[in-house]
């Protein structure tokens, strides 16, 4: 009886290695708890960079909004600065255009009243030299040139104002 061996030998085709049911060895359990812990540590890892990734998704896309809102706010601004440029330019052109034209009407006028003044002037000169056109020699007196013009028009005007200061004494 000492022969016999109380357990019966294992087949030789199978090892605990081949068995997946069997129990692991516990090198093997500590390898597969560390990759285990590796992968939740990478799927955390992972999630914390998705959710990370989505945040700033979402603040570029905030971001390109604000953006476009504020370029859309400039040029409806500059828009409307340059319509109001171009108004007050043409307002501008118009007020020359009127001011040139009073200016040029105001020149005529004065040029047209220094005409009348030196036609006027020409024919008091003229009537004044035909009053007094004889000097005794013959020659015609330019009165724009006499200075004794104011004074026989004083002397007349003391003439007129004689007979009265004649009249009361």
């Amino acid at each position: 009886m000492a022969d016999r061996d109380p357990a019966p030998p294992s087949s030789p085709t199978k090892s605990s290695a081949d068995d997946p049911l069997a129990s692991p060895s516990p090198k093997k359990k500590e390898d597969l708890q560390s990759a285990a812990a590796k992968v939740a540590e990478l799927t955390q890892s992972q999630s914390d960079l998705l959710s990370r990734l989505q945040g700033l998704k979402q603040d570029l896309q905030n971001w390109r909004s604000t953006l476009d809102t504020q370029v859309k706010n400039y040029k409806d601004e500059l828009l409307e600065l340059k319509g109001r440029l171009n108004s007050d330019l043409d307002q501008l052109k118009t007020d020359f255009k009127d001011l040139k034209i009073t200016l040029q009407k105001q020149q005529e006028e004065v040029s047209s009243s220094l005409r009348n003044l030196g036609m006027n002037d020409a024919a008091e000169t003229h009537a004044e030299s035909d009053c007094n056109s004889n000097d005794g020699k013959g020659k015609l007196k330019d009165s724009s040139l006499d200075e004794t013009k104011e004074e026989k028009l004083s002397d007349v005007a003391v003439d007129k104002s004689s007979p009265k200061e004649s009249d009361a004494l």
